[in-house]
């Protein structure tokens, strides 16, 4: 008897099994082909982002100059939004500060910022990416990110939608499809289509968290992708038409250009881009470079209305504008990055429910933090901070303003060069106790006992 169907794939491309149920090797083969499928676009938009777009691809031209030429804007935009959003990395932060010390260790030792920024990248190319958590020989919790073309989540068909299981899969060196399969208690290998060995997973949560800028999982530049493609294929166009204007054709109408009597014009004089007629009436000679038609007005226009229109729908400022020259009010700039600013707040919001449900997964083995504190990610403080340039002493003003109106925690976040202001906290208040215990040691009004012996010592020497 054929083995039945359960799992679904809904809207956004999410796939979607009962609750409480291991997978079938039919539905994982099913799943593993749709997410094949869904690789080809993935793919699709590494190449443009990579500069390998379509145009390069074309059959070549049967005559005349065949230019191609790639406008490359889905690089600019990924790199600009994302530098937007995480170039300045964000602050993750625990209110207790023996807690807050350990796991800033464990953010610096695993170099967890470079791993959010490639994850945002991959997220503002591909629509969504996928980090997830391992333990290394030495039973340390680490944390890697995964391509979507080669991995993806399966999520309960229950409302809340919980994760259901990580899968990751590849071909071995024989060729064949193999994978592993992450769920909340175990973790199922599989060769083909069969299940091989199972092991214990040992943080109890299915170990792998899916991140996306927004619900429908689209990347930053896939709503102008058909843009680029006519932006570089007008592009290719004008380069040919310049080459073709280079290559003009000079006409010699009604002028003997016979020297040697031999019939013929010198050799020297004629080219293979001339039209020669000598028998035409010399009284209307004419001698001149034929004239073709020059579509440079038009080419020039829908130039400019398609990048401003691929910056116009993709939301990210077009930093080269000559809208952000001059020296335009400090409000009207904020009123033209509104559109990308609105976008990193909900990818905002988005990014800080996926990592705290990867900082739940890392907390749960008690290798970061101590067992009795593993719901420490409830209290976790995520501090976003756009990239933009900076007023130091603006930042500077408005902290100084706001002194005794708000915590010295929160004045410390306004300045933009402090990473953590927690620990910038303790540093003040350790160099505070420094001070007053020199002040004791070393002041006019220190005891005899209490200053330095270095007098006596200095007596002693000589």
């Amino acid at each position: 008897m054929a083995e039945s169907i359960k799992g679904k794939i809904v809207d956004n491309n999410i796939f979607i099994y009962p609750r409480g149920e291991e997978l079938s090797i039919s539905d994982l083969l099913r799943f593993i082909d749709k997410n094949q499928e869904l690789a080809k676009g993935y793919q699709h938009n590494l190449k443009m982002y990579e500069g390998n777009h379509d145009i390069l691809h074309n059959v070549k031209r049967a005559f005349g100059p065949d230019n191609r030429l790639v406008a490359n804007l889905p690089h600019y935009i990924v790199d600009t939004y994302n530098g937007f959003f995480t170039g300045i990395p964000p602050k993750i932060t625990l209110e207790d500060k023996t807690s807050n010390v350990m796991l800033q260790e464990w953010n610096n030792e695993n170099s967890f910022q470079d791993k959010l920024s490639e994850i945002s990248k991959q997220a503002d190319i591909y629509g969504r990416s996928l980090a997830f958590v391992y333990q290394d020989e030495d039973s340390n919790t680490r944390i890697a990110f995964s391509s979507p073309d080669t991995s993806f989540m399966v999520y309960d068909d229950t409302v809340a939608r919980q994760p259901l299981a990580f899968v990751r899969y590849w071909k071995n060196t024989e060729g064949q499809q193999v994978g592993l399969i992450y769920y909340a208690n175990e973790v199922v290998s599989f060769v083909n289509s069969k299940f091989d060995e199972v092991t214990p997973n040992v943080y109890g949560l299915v170990p792998a968290v899916e991140f996306y800028g927004n619900e429908e999982r689209q990347g930053v530049f896939d709503n102008v992708k058909t843009l680029i493609d006519e932006l570089d294929r007008v592009l290719s166009q004008k380069a040919n038409q310049v080459e073709y204007f280079d290559n003009a054709y000079l006409k010699v109408l009604g002028v003997d250009l016979d020297q040697d009597g031999d019939g013929k014009p010198d050799a020297d004089l004629i080219g293979n881009q001339m039209i020669y007629s000598p028998d035409a009436d010399a009284a209307n000679a004419d001698v001149e470079f034929i004239s073709k038609p020059d579509g440079d007005n038009m080419q020039e226009h829908i130039i400019d209305r398609l990048v401003s229109m691929i910056y116009q729908i993709s939301m990210v400022a077009n930093l080269n504008d000559e809208a952000f020259a001059g020296n335009s009010s400090g409000v009207a700039l904020q009123y033209k990055l509104l559109p990308m600013r609105n976008m990193a707040a909900n990818k905002e919001r988005k990014f800080t429910q996926a990592l705290r449900k990867l900082y739940r997964i890392i907390f749960s083995v008690g290798t970061v933090l101590p067992d009795s504190q593993k719901d420490s990610w409830r209290e976790l403080d995520f501090d976003f901070k756009r990239n933009l340039p900076e007023d130091l002493s603006s930042d500077a003003s408005i902290a100084q303003q706001l002194q005794g109106l708000v915590s010295h925690e929160t004045l410390l976040k306004i300045l933009p060069f402090i990473d953590d202001p927690k620990a910038e906290l303790k540093r003040i208040k350790d160099e505070k106790i420094e001070n007053m215990q020199d002040a004791m040691k070393y002041g006019p009004s220190a005891l005899d006992m209490n200053k330095s012996g270095d007098t006596d010592d200095e007596k002693t020497d000589e």
